[in-house]
């Protein structure tokens, strides 16, 4: 019989998502009973079946800023699934639900503060987003990964402990990441990550400077559902794939520079391997900016490079990337500071989870 029941949510994106499974990887062996309430249709019940964890769909509606028609069926969509996570979580009894934020997450957060059962929060940006704006008064306790993100929930219940990184992403072997690729010479190894669902921008500039690049580098691309360009196949030194797994930790240990996104958990990860980072953060147009400031924040402490989407052509792509490439040793030793002060994460939340 196990001990204690726990139930996490969260989802919309791979970044909801993998923190919570580097949590239930730490804690799967300690005799906790752990469930998934996500969304119907998101990434995470993929992700999570994937782990064999149980999971229970519940409706969600997304949540806008901006006016929108769907709005008004998402709300009807959003009270539907706070009735369904009540009868899941009633069936359940959880000593706790543990949320990492998306619009699925509010139901489910509704719904336990409803049945009196403890909610925890991890907020990995430097400002929140919506959902959690709304869950934070339900929460009992709040986690953040940024300094900064503390201003903007209730001090008292609030700390900061950085963001909880997957174990096994640590354990890459360079040798195997190098030998999967195929790549042989001693060019330095660089990786496109444009995110779950990859990133047209970023994909169309690093592809139109290739003649340049695969002349001081080795390319890895993981380009996103789709993306993958067949008469780009044959380039040597080049290689491109929709998604990685297992295989992700891997490659990354053969990584000597990063393109990125700027979302929070991948960006605390390559701190972790201390890979330096080219940053192309989502603009306003397409989101909150949450990724520019996490952008600003990783830039100023000398984590990264920056480049906003606006000002990304192939010269300027081509331009940022060798001067990462100059400035990699004094990156690596600032990241080697930080790496000191904030490895434990995953820890805090385990034994927060397990009090």
């Amino acid at each position: 019989m196990a001990n204690k029941t726990i139930v996490f949510t969260g989802g919309g994106s791979a970044g909801h998502v993998t923190p919570n499974i580097a949590i239930i990887n730490e804690i799967r062996d300690l005799d906790m009973n752990i469930h998934y309430i996500g969304s119907k249709k998101g990434i995470e019940k993929e992700l999570i079946q994937k782990i064999k964890i149980p999971y229970y769909p519940i409706s969600s509606g997304k949540l806008r800023r901006y006016f929108d028609w769907e709005n008004i069926k998402d709300i009807f969509r959003v009270i539907s699934g706070c009735f369904e996570a009540r009868k899941i979580l009633k069936k359940l009894k959880p000593d706790l639900v543990f949320s990492k934020g998306g619009f699925v997450s509010v139901p489910v957060i509704v719904a336990a503060s409803s049945l009196k059962i403890p909610v925890f929060i991890h907020e990995s940006d430097i400002t929140p987003g919506l959902a959690n704006k709304i869950s934070q008064r339900f929460a009992t306790k709040i986690f953040t990964s940024f300094e900064e993100a503390k201003n903007h929930f209730p001090q008292q219940k609030t700390m900061v402990i950085g963001s909880p990184i997957r174990k096994e992403i640590l354990i890459g072997d360079a040798l195997r990441g190098k030998k999967l690729l195929g790549f042989s010479k001693n060019l330095p190894i660089l990786t496109i990550m444009g995110g779950s669902l990859g990133a047209r921008k970023i994909n169309e500039a690093v592809r139109a400077s290739l003649d340049t690049l695969t002349n001081q580098f080795q390319i890895v691309h993981l380009c996103g559902k789709n993306n993958v360009e067949e008469s780009l196949a044959s380039i040597q030194g080049y290689r491109q794939f929709e998604y990685v797994h297992e295989e992700l930790a891997d490659i990354l240990a053969a990584t000597d520079f990063v393109i990125t996104r700027g979302g929070s958990n991948a960006i605390f990860e390559f701190l972790a391997l201390k890979i330096p980072m080219l940053i192309i953060p989502l603009g306003l147009d397409q989101s909150r900016g949450d990724q520019l400031l996490n952008a600003q924040s990783f830039e100023a402490k000398g984590f990264a490079m920056t480049l906003k989407e606006e000002q990304l052509t192939k010269e300027t792509l081509v331009k940022k990337v060798y001067e990462l490439q100059r400035k990699r040793n004094d990156i690596i030793q600032q990241m080697d500071n930080q790496n000191q002060q904030q490895r434990n994460a995953l820890q805090v939340l385990v034994k927060e989870i397990m009090q």
